[in-house]
């Protein structure tokens, strides 16, 4: 009997479990927590599993060699694995999906006969039952892992070395990324054709890529940049922008002035208030003189007051 687990998106931490190695595991999703420790020996007996995801987590050690052949999903981005990329993982038959992005992997790619008969064929040999949607954290974008889309996903490790041909006979393989990491730069290249594909983008500058003709490229209507120069960049007329700069400005200092005027008034509201309710004596003195002010109105009023009534009976005296 198969079980899955489910804990991703968690704060667990610790270790995982060395029981779990028993319980014939067929699917484990772990994505997202902040696990830790080797995980080598939990994944010797788990001969069913399917979908491995330990991604998002503080794993060590090294990859598991010990593993199931029958892996679909090999997800361990974003962890602290270290060592070289193990060949078994390339000799796993219906493995459409390989992600060991950010990690601290070193070494070359393995020069091996690979099988990735899932990443090599066009028939595909099962249907996993979901795809798993995950969002990693500040990019807020949906990563959808399907058998439709074969994927190895190897940046933002150590790996040197040369990139051995046998990687690209997988024909069916969408989505190969091998970004920072230290391949080195092409200085060597005699010949180069990139043509009748659906690449898009600007080619990279300040490489041998530039060297090459055009016919190295065509057939790819949405590739731009040397030696194609079909890149469409708008540049702002420096008289047109000027305006726009001057506002900006405009604007900076109002609000600058708006924030000193606010400032100044906070402070001195409260350099008053404050001293009144922290200094007894100026306290007392405030009031007296409050006091003071509102005896004399009392005592002018009354004048007025008696004034204009006096001068009133005499008035009616007169008349």
């Amino acid at each position: 009997m198969a079980f899955r687990v489910d804990l991703s998106y968690n704060s667990f931490s610790g270790t995982i479990p060395y029981s779990w190695k028993n319980l014939g595991l067929n699917y484990i999703n772990l994505w997202s927590n902040r696990l830790s420790g080797e995980v080598s020996l939990h994944f010797s007996n788990l001969n069913q599993l399917e979908n491995m995801n330990l991604g998002e987590n503080e794993f060590s050690g090294t990859i598991p060699i010990l593993i199931s052949q029958d892996l679909e999903v090999v997800i361990l981005r974003a962890n602290q694995f270290e060592g070289t990329i193990p060949p078994q993982l390339f000799d796993l038959h219906i493995l459409f999906h390989l992600d060991l992005a950010n990690n601290k992997l070193s070494g070359s790619l393995p020069h091996c006969v690979y099988n990735l008969t899932q990443m090599d064929t066009d028939h595909v040999y099962g249907w996993y039952p979901t795809t798993i949607d995950l969002f990693t954290k500040g990019q807020d974008y949906m990563y959808r892992v399907s058998p439709r889309r074969r994927t190895i996903d190897l940046p933002a490790n150590s790996l040197s070395g040369e990139v051995p041909l046998e990687l690209f006979r997988l024909v069916q393989v969408q989505t190969l990324n091998l970004s920072h990491n230290k391949h080195g730069s092409l200085n060597f290249l005699e010949v180069l054709n990139l043509s009748c594909n659906n690449f898009d983008g600007k080619i990279p500058i300040g490489t041998q890529l530039q060297s090459f003709n055009v016919s190295s490229y065509i057939g790819n209507p949405k590739l731009c940049g040397a030696p194609l120069n079909n890149c469409t960049i708008t540049e702002e007329n420096p008289k047109t922008a000027l305006p726009s700069t001057e506002n900006e400005d405009d604007e900076s200092i109002k609000e600058s002035l708006y924030l000193r005027t606010g400032v100044g008034f906070a402070a001195g509201f409260w350099g008053i208030c404050g001293s009144l309710f922290l200094i007894r004596k100026w306290r007392h003195a405030y009031f007296r003189f409050i006091y003071g002010i509102g005896d004399k109105l009392y005592v002018t009023l009354t004048v007025i007051m008696h004034f204009t009534v006096c001068a009133s009976e005499f008035m009616f005296h007169l008349l």
